[in-house]
C-alpha cells in the first residue's frame, strides 16, 4: 500500500471517500450547484418539492410527493428525537424491505415516503401537544412549506411560507457533510431506507453540525441586549466561548446559502435581520483579527433534518448503487502486547 493510502488526517479532512454526481460546493467561487445547477436559479423559481426531484431523479419535473397524515403518540418535546425514533419505527410499521432486496425505483419510491414523512412529524413535534390541525386544512397550501406551516402553526403567513421553502432548498443538499456520510455508511451495509434516514437525523443533536443554528439564535439575542455587537463578541472569545455560525470547512468564499438567505431576510424584514447583521460584521471584524487566515460563514437558520432529506435521498441511492460496504481502516496506537496481569493490577 501506498504511503499517502497511509496517511491519517483527524477528521478524514481532505480525504476523497466518493465519487458524486450530486451536490457541488464551490470552495473557492462561494458557489453551491445541484446536479450542475446553481442554487441562486433555484430559489424563487421552485418550490423545494421539486429541488427534491432535481437533486434525487436529476428532474424537476418530478418532485416530492403531498406528506402523508401519520399523527405522533406523544411528542417528546425533542423535535430531532422525536424524529429519528420515527422514522425508525416506519420501516418496521411499512414493511420497508431491505435496500439490498430492492431494485432502484422501489428504493427511491421508499425515500420520497419517508422525505414526506419527515415534514410531517417534524411538524406534529414542533406543535407538541396542541390540537392537529385537520388534513383537509392542510391540504389548503400552495406548496411543502406552506403544508408545513399550517400543519404546525394552523396558518401558512406567504412571508413565512417563503422563508421556509428558501433555506429547505438551500440546505437541500452540500456534499460529504457528518449527516449524509453516516446516511450512505448506513446505506452502505443494506439497511432499509428508515433505517439510513434515522442514522442521518442522529448526526443533527451535535451542535457542530445541524445543531449549529439553535445556538446562533441566543447569540443574536444576547448582541441586541448588550447594545454593542463588537464589544460582545470580543467577551465571548475572551470567555472561551465559541462563535456559532462562522467558519466553514469547505468554503474559501462567502457562503452562497449565506448570501441567499441573508437576501430573503431583509427582502421579508425579518425582525432580527439587522440585528444580525450587525453580529455579522463583528464577528467577521473580530475573527479576522484574531485569526486572519480563516475562512468564515455567515448565519444559518434551523430546519436543517427537512430540507437535507433531498440530499440524504439522493446520496443512499447514489450509495445503493455502488453495491460496496463503507470500511475505512483505522491506526492501532495503544499499548503493545502486554499480559492481563498489567492491566489487573
Amino acid at each position: 500500500m501506498a504511503a499517502a493510502d497511509t496517511e491519517f488526517r483527524p477528521g478524514l479532512e481532505g480525504v476523497i471517500a466518493f465519487e458524486t454526481e450530486i451536490a457541488e460546493p464551490d470552495r473557492d467561487g462561494g458557489a453551491l450547484r445541484y446536479r450542475g445547477v446553481d442554487i441562486e436559479d433555484l430559489v424563487g423559481k421552485y418550490p423545494f418539492e421539486n429541488v427534491w426531484g432535481l437533486l434525487v431523479d436529476e428532474d424537476l419535473n418530478s418532485p416530492l410527493p403531498p406528506t402523508e397524515a401519520i399523527h405522533l403518540q406523544d411528542p417528546s418535546g425533542s423535535v430531532p428525537a422525536d424524529l429519528q425514533a420515527a422514522l425508525a419505527t416506519l420501516g418496521p410499521k411499512w414493511d420497508l424491505q431491505k435496500l439490498v432486496d430492492i431494485d432502484d425505483k422501489q428504493a427511491r419510491n421508499d425515500l420520497a415516503r419517508l422525505s414526506s414523512a419527515t415534514l410531517t412529524i417534524v411538524a406534529q413535534a414542533a406543535r407538541g401537544k396542541q390540537p392537529a390541525v385537520p388534513e383537509a386544512e392542510i391540504e389548503q397550501g400552495e406548496n411543502a412549506a406552506a403544508k408545513f406551516l399550517i400543519r404546525w402553526r394552523g396558518e401558512a403567513d406567504p412571508r413565512a411560507v417563503r422563508a421556509l421553502d428558501t433555506y429547505w432548498i438551500s440546505a437541500a443538499e452540500h456534499g460529504l457533510n457528518a449527516s449524509t456520510f453516516t446516511a450512505r455508511i448506513a446505506a452502505s451495509t443494506g439497511a432499509d431506507c428508515a433505517a439510513a434516514m434515522s442514522s442521518a437525523v442522529g448526526t443533527l443533536s451535535g451542535p457542530l453540525h445541524g445543531g449549529a443554528p439553535a445556538r446562533v439564535l441566543p447569540m443574536i439575542d444576547g448582541a441586541a441586549a448588550a447594545r454593542d455587537p463588537e464589544q460582545y463578541v470580543r467577551d465571548m472569545i475572551d470567555r472561551g466561548e465559541r462563535i456559532m455560525g462562522f467558519g466553514h470547512r469547505v468554503y474559501r468564499a462567502y457562503d452562497p446559502r449565506a448570501t441567499v438567505l441573508r437576501r430573503t431576510a431583509f427582502e421579508l424584514g425579518s425582525p432580527r435581520v439587522e440585528v444580525a447583521a450587525a453580529l455579522e460584521e463583528a464577528a467577521l471584524k473580530v475573527l479576522r483579527e484574531k485569526s486572519p487566515d480563516r475562512q468564515l460563514a455567515d448565519l444559518t437558520p434551523a430546519m436543517f433534518g427537512c430540507a437535507r432529506v433531498a440530499g440524504w435521498s439522493a446520496h443512499i441511492l447514489e450509495q445503493k448503487r455502488t453495491g460496496r460496504l463503507i470500511r475505512p481502516g483505522a491506526r492501532y496506537i495503544g499499548p503493545p502486547p502486554r499480559p492481563v496481569s498489567d492491566v489487573a493490577k
